[in-house]
Protein backbone atom coordinates (compact mmCIF):
# COMPACT_ATOMS: atom_id res chain seq x y z
CA UNK A 1 0.00 0.00 0.00
CA UNK A 2 1.38 3.48 -0.77
CA UNK A 3 1.99 5.69 2.41
CA UNK A 4 1.89 9.70 1.93
CA UNK A 5 3.18 12.30 4.40
CA UNK A 6 1.79 14.78 2.52
CA UNK A 7 -1.83 16.37 3.09
CA UNK A 8 -2.72 17.44 -0.40
CA UNK A 9 -1.61 16.09 -3.65
CA UNK A 10 0.23 19.44 -4.21
CA UNK A 11 2.38 19.13 -2.00
CA UNK A 12 3.42 15.60 -2.12
CA UNK A 13 4.50 16.98 -6.06
CA UNK A 14 6.49 19.75 -4.61
CA UNK A 15 8.04 17.90 -2.15
CA UNK A 16 8.41 15.53 -5.67
CA UNK A 17 10.53 17.70 -7.83
CA UNK A 18 11.76 15.15 -10.58
CA UNK A 19 8.17 14.36 -11.02
CA UNK A 20 6.62 17.88 -10.10
CA UNK A 21 5.66 18.26 -13.90
CA UNK A 22 4.43 14.36 -14.09
CA UNK A 23 2.12 15.10 -11.40
CA UNK A 24 0.66 18.34 -12.86
CA UNK A 25 -0.21 16.93 -16.12
CA UNK A 26 -0.74 13.11 -15.21
CA UNK A 27 -1.58 12.45 -11.70
CA UNK A 28 -3.90 15.46 -10.70
CA UNK A 29 -6.21 15.03 -13.72
CA UNK A 30 -5.75 11.45 -13.84
CA UNK A 31 -7.28 11.40 -9.99
CA UNK A 32 -10.03 14.20 -10.96
CA UNK A 33 -10.94 11.78 -13.92
CA UNK A 34 -11.26 8.51 -11.32
CA UNK A 35 -13.74 10.85 -9.01
CA UNK A 36 -15.90 11.53 -11.79
CA UNK A 37 -15.91 7.96 -12.99
CA UNK A 38 -17.12 6.80 -9.77
CA UNK A 39 -20.02 9.25 -9.43
CA UNK A 40 -21.83 7.02 -11.71
CA UNK A 41 -24.84 9.24 -12.02
CA UNK A 42 -23.08 12.54 -12.54
CA UNK A 43 -24.96 14.21 -9.86
CA UNK A 44 -21.90 16.01 -8.35
CA UNK A 45 -21.37 13.28 -5.37
CA UNK A 46 -20.36 9.91 -4.58
CA UNK A 47 -22.11 7.57 -2.72
CA UNK A 48 -20.78 4.79 -0.53
CA UNK A 49 -23.35 2.64 -3.16
CA UNK A 50 -21.56 4.05 -6.28
CA UNK A 51 -17.98 3.82 -4.25
CA UNK A 52 -18.53 -0.08 -3.49
CA UNK A 53 -19.61 -0.49 -7.15
CA UNK A 54 -16.03 1.33 -8.11
CA UNK A 55 -14.34 -0.76 -5.89
CA UNK A 56 -16.05 -3.99 -7.06
CA UNK A 57 -15.09 -2.79 -10.56
CA UNK A 58 -11.41 -2.28 -9.74
CA UNK A 59 -11.46 -6.01 -7.71
CA UNK A 60 -12.78 -7.60 -11.12
CA UNK A 61 -10.11 -5.46 -13.30
CA UNK A 62 -7.33 -6.25 -11.54
CA UNK A 63 -8.00 -10.26 -11.31
CA UNK A 64 -8.79 -10.26 -15.17
CA UNK A 65 -6.10 -8.01 -16.17
CA UNK A 66 -3.85 -10.83 -14.37
CA UNK A 67 -4.88 -13.27 -15.82
CA UNK A 68 -4.59 -11.50 -19.53
CA UNK A 69 -0.51 -11.37 -18.37
CA UNK A 70 0.08 -14.94 -17.95
CA UNK A 71 -2.48 -16.29 -20.59
CA UNK A 72 0.00 -16.21 -23.26
CA UNK A 73 2.72 -18.09 -21.22
CA UNK A 74 0.26 -21.57 -21.10
CA UNK A 75 -1.61 -21.16 -24.03
CA UNK A 76 1.09 -22.09 -26.59
CA UNK A 77 -0.73 -23.05 -29.32
CA UNK A 78 -2.88 -19.87 -29.31
CA UNK A 79 -6.03 -22.03 -29.49
CA UNK A 80 -7.47 -19.76 -26.36
CA UNK A 81 -7.05 -22.75 -23.99
CA UNK A 82 -4.76 -23.96 -21.29
CA UNK A 83 -4.52 -27.99 -20.98
CA UNK A 84 -3.89 -29.73 -17.88
CA UNK A 85 -0.89 -30.76 -19.26
CA UNK A 86 0.45 -27.73 -20.60
CA UNK A 87 0.14 -25.95 -17.81
CA UNK A 88 1.91 -28.90 -15.68
CA UNK A 89 4.92 -28.58 -18.51
CA UNK A 90 5.33 -25.21 -18.55
CA UNK A 91 5.42 -24.87 -14.51
CA UNK A 92 6.78 -28.09 -13.56
CA UNK A 93 8.68 -29.91 -16.40
CA UNK A 94 11.98 -28.87 -15.34
CA UNK A 95 11.37 -30.24 -11.86
CA UNK A 96 9.75 -33.30 -13.53
CA UNK A 97 12.85 -34.18 -16.53
CA UNK A 98 15.58 -32.85 -13.98
CA UNK A 99 14.48 -34.45 -10.43
CA UNK A 100 17.80 -35.27 -9.21
CA UNK A 101 19.01 -31.35 -9.46
CA UNK A 102 16.51 -30.71 -6.76
CA UNK A 103 18.96 -31.51 -4.36
CA UNK A 104 17.15 -29.34 -0.86
CA UNK A 105 15.11 -31.04 0.60
CA UNK A 106 12.76 -27.83 0.70
CA UNK A 107 12.33 -27.38 -2.47
CA UNK A 108 11.63 -31.03 -3.14
CA UNK A 109 9.00 -30.88 -0.70
CA UNK A 110 7.13 -27.74 -2.17
CA UNK A 111 6.98 -28.94 -5.89
CA UNK A 112 6.13 -32.59 -4.73
CA UNK A 113 3.28 -31.01 -2.37
CA UNK A 114 2.29 -28.16 -5.10
CA UNK A 115 1.47 -30.38 -8.48
CA UNK A 116 -0.74 -32.75 -6.68
CA UNK A 117 -2.37 -29.37 -5.54
CA UNK A 118 -2.44 -27.71 -8.33
CA UNK A 119 -4.14 -30.45 -10.35
CA UNK A 120 -6.80 -30.85 -7.90
CA UNK A 121 -7.55 -27.18 -8.09
CA UNK A 122 -7.29 -27.56 -12.40
CA UNK A 123 -9.49 -30.09 -12.04
CA UNK A 124 -12.16 -28.05 -9.50
CA UNK A 125 -11.89 -25.32 -12.32
CA UNK A 126 -12.09 -27.30 -15.49
CA UNK A 127 -16.45 -27.39 -15.24
CA UNK A 128 -16.72 -29.24 -18.05
CA UNK A 129 -14.19 -32.15 -17.15
CA UNK A 130 -12.33 -31.56 -20.63
CA UNK A 131 -9.00 -31.21 -19.03
CA UNK A 132 -8.51 -27.94 -20.53
CA UNK A 133 -9.12 -24.53 -19.31
CA UNK A 134 -11.36 -21.45 -20.75
CA UNK A 135 -10.58 -18.24 -19.37
CA UNK A 136 -13.42 -18.48 -17.38
CA UNK A 137 -12.14 -21.65 -16.02
CA UNK A 138 -8.33 -20.46 -15.91
CA UNK A 139 -9.33 -17.07 -14.03
CA UNK A 140 -11.16 -19.43 -11.56
CA UNK A 141 -7.98 -21.26 -10.71
CA UNK A 142 -5.80 -18.61 -10.54
CA UNK A 143 -8.29 -16.56 -8.52
CA UNK A 144 -10.57 -19.41 -6.81
CA UNK A 145 -11.34 -16.92 -3.84
CA UNK A 146 -13.54 -15.12 -6.51
CA UNK A 147 -15.50 -18.17 -7.30
CA UNK A 148 -18.06 -19.95 -5.67
CA UNK A 149 -17.81 -23.81 -6.86
CA UNK A 150 -14.15 -22.88 -5.54
CA UNK A 151 -14.65 -22.26 -2.19
CA UNK A 152 -14.17 -25.71 -0.99
CA UNK A 153 -11.01 -25.67 -2.36
CA UNK A 154 -9.72 -22.41 -0.45
CA UNK A 155 -11.44 -24.01 2.46
CA UNK A 156 -8.89 -27.49 2.30
CA UNK A 157 -5.68 -25.56 0.88
CA UNK A 158 -6.08 -23.08 3.76
CA UNK A 159 -6.80 -26.34 6.02
CA UNK A 160 -3.57 -28.29 4.71
CA UNK A 161 -1.35 -25.06 4.89
CA UNK A 162 -1.79 -24.44 8.55
CA UNK A 163 -2.79 -27.88 9.65
CA UNK A 164 1.02 -29.37 10.76
CA UNK A 165 0.33 -32.44 12.40
CA UNK A 166 -2.12 -33.57 9.82
CA UNK A 167 -5.51 -34.04 12.15
CA UNK A 168 -7.86 -32.48 9.24
CA UNK A 169 -7.89 -30.03 12.08
CA UNK A 170 -6.55 -26.48 13.12
CA UNK A 171 -6.04 -25.89 16.97
CA UNK A 172 -4.91 -22.89 18.26
CA UNK A 173 -0.92 -23.46 18.50
CA UNK A 174 -0.86 -23.97 14.11
CA UNK A 175 -3.70 -20.88 14.12
CA UNK A 176 -1.42 -18.68 15.43
CA UNK A 177 1.79 -20.06 13.96
CA UNK A 178 0.26 -19.24 10.76
CA UNK A 179 0.88 -15.41 11.75
CA UNK A 180 3.94 -15.10 14.38
CA UNK A 181 7.12 -17.26 14.62
CA UNK A 182 7.62 -17.96 18.53
CA UNK A 183 11.24 -17.14 19.31
CA UNK A 184 11.98 -19.50 22.14
CA UNK A 185 11.11 -18.06 26.06
CA UNK A 186 10.34 -14.93 24.14
CA UNK A 187 7.13 -13.25 25.18
CA UNK A 188 4.32 -13.30 23.00
CA UNK A 189 3.03 -9.39 22.05
CA UNK A 190 -0.27 -8.07 22.51
CA UNK A 191 -2.01 -8.38 19.38
CA UNK A 192 -0.94 -12.29 19.49
CA UNK A 193 -2.77 -12.61 22.73
CA UNK A 194 -5.66 -10.31 21.26
CA UNK A 195 -5.66 -13.02 18.31
CA UNK A 196 -5.67 -15.65 20.79
CA UNK A 197 -8.74 -14.35 21.99
CA UNK A 198 -10.19 -13.82 18.73
CA UNK A 199 -9.38 -17.69 18.10
CA UNK A 200 -11.56 -18.61 21.66
CA UNK A 201 -14.67 -16.10 21.35
CA UNK A 202 -14.84 -16.06 17.28
CA UNK A 203 -13.00 -18.61 15.36
CA UNK A 204 -13.99 -21.87 17.61
CA UNK A 205 -17.59 -21.90 17.44
CA UNK A 206 -18.36 -25.02 18.83
CA UNK A 207 -15.86 -24.50 21.58
CA UNK A 208 -14.26 -27.60 21.47
CA UNK A 209 -10.59 -26.22 20.89
CA UNK A 210 -10.44 -26.57 17.43
CA UNK A 211 -11.20 -25.26 14.18
CA UNK A 212 -13.31 -27.44 11.20
CA UNK A 213 -13.44 -27.36 7.88
CA UNK A 214 -16.93 -25.52 8.59
CA UNK A 215 -15.21 -22.97 11.43
CA UNK A 216 -12.49 -22.22 8.64
CA UNK A 217 -15.00 -21.55 6.02
CA UNK A 218 -16.72 -19.00 8.78
CA UNK A 219 -13.60 -17.23 9.65
CA UNK A 220 -12.23 -17.13 6.08
CA UNK A 221 -14.68 -16.58 3.47
CA UNK A 222 -17.61 -15.14 6.04
CA UNK A 223 -20.93 -14.84 4.23
CA UNK A 224 -21.58 -11.77 6.35
CA UNK A 225 -18.90 -9.01 4.86
CA UNK A 226 -18.59 -7.74 2.04
CA UNK A 227 -14.51 -6.06 1.74
CA UNK A 228 -15.68 -3.88 -0.88
CA UNK A 229 -18.52 -2.05 1.27
CA UNK A 230 -16.43 -1.69 4.64
CA UNK A 231 -13.79 -0.43 2.53
CA UNK A 232 -16.23 2.47 0.94
CA UNK A 233 -18.34 2.78 3.92
CA UNK A 234 -14.81 3.97 5.64
CA UNK A 235 -13.53 6.19 2.78
CA UNK A 236 -16.61 7.77 3.16
CA UNK A 237 -16.82 7.95 7.10
CA UNK A 238 -13.11 9.53 6.62
CA UNK A 239 -13.79 12.04 4.35
CA UNK A 240 -17.29 13.40 4.55
CA UNK A 241 -16.68 16.64 6.20
CA UNK A 242 -19.98 17.55 6.55
CA UNK A 243 -21.95 13.90 7.81
CA UNK A 244 -24.18 14.31 4.82
CA UNK A 245 -23.37 10.88 4.19
CA UNK A 246 -22.25 11.63 0.89
CA UNK A 247 -18.89 12.85 -0.66
CA UNK A 248 -18.37 15.96 -2.93
CA UNK A 249 -15.57 15.86 -5.30
CA UNK A 250 -13.96 18.50 -3.10
CA UNK A 251 -14.10 16.32 0.05
CA UNK A 252 -12.45 13.44 -2.27
CA UNK A 253 -9.47 15.32 -3.20
CA UNK A 254 -9.04 16.77 0.26
CA UNK A 255 -8.61 12.95 1.05
CA UNK A 256 -6.41 12.38 -1.70
CA UNK A 257 -3.96 10.24 0.01
CA UNK A 258 -6.46 8.16 1.94
CA UNK A 259 -7.85 7.34 -2.00
CA UNK A 260 -4.40 6.76 -3.21
CA UNK A 261 -3.93 4.38 -0.27
CA UNK A 262 -7.31 2.72 -1.12
CA UNK A 263 -8.59 -0.10 -4.14
CA UNK A 264 -10.39 2.82 -5.26
CA UNK A 265 -7.53 4.11 -7.24
CA UNK A 266 -6.03 0.34 -7.13
CA UNK A 267 -3.53 1.77 -4.50
CA UNK A 268 -2.53 4.25 -7.06
CA UNK A 269 -1.69 2.18 -9.78
CA UNK A 270 -4.47 3.89 -11.62
CA UNK A 271 -3.34 7.29 -11.48
CA UNK A 272 -0.70 6.22 -14.46
CA UNK A 273 -3.41 5.04 -16.76
CA UNK A 274 -5.45 6.39 -19.65
CA UNK A 275 -8.75 6.54 -19.48
CA UNK A 276 -9.89 3.41 -21.35
CA UNK A 277 -7.68 1.25 -19.27
CA UNK A 278 -10.17 2.28 -16.43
Amino acid sequence: MLQFKHSTIEEWCNAMQPLRTLCRYTVIPQYRKIVDRIDSDGDGFVTTEELKTWIKRVQKRCIYDNVAKVWKDYDRDKDDKISWEGYKQATYGYYLGNPTEFHDTSDHHTFKKMLPRDERRFKAADLDGDQTATREEFTAFLHPEEFEHMKEIVVLETLEDIDKNGDGLVDQDEYIADMFSHEENGPEPDWVLSEREQYNEFRDLNKDGKLDKDEIRHWILPQDYDHAQAEARHLVYESDKNKDEKLTKEEILDNWNMFVGSQATNYGEDLTKNHDEL
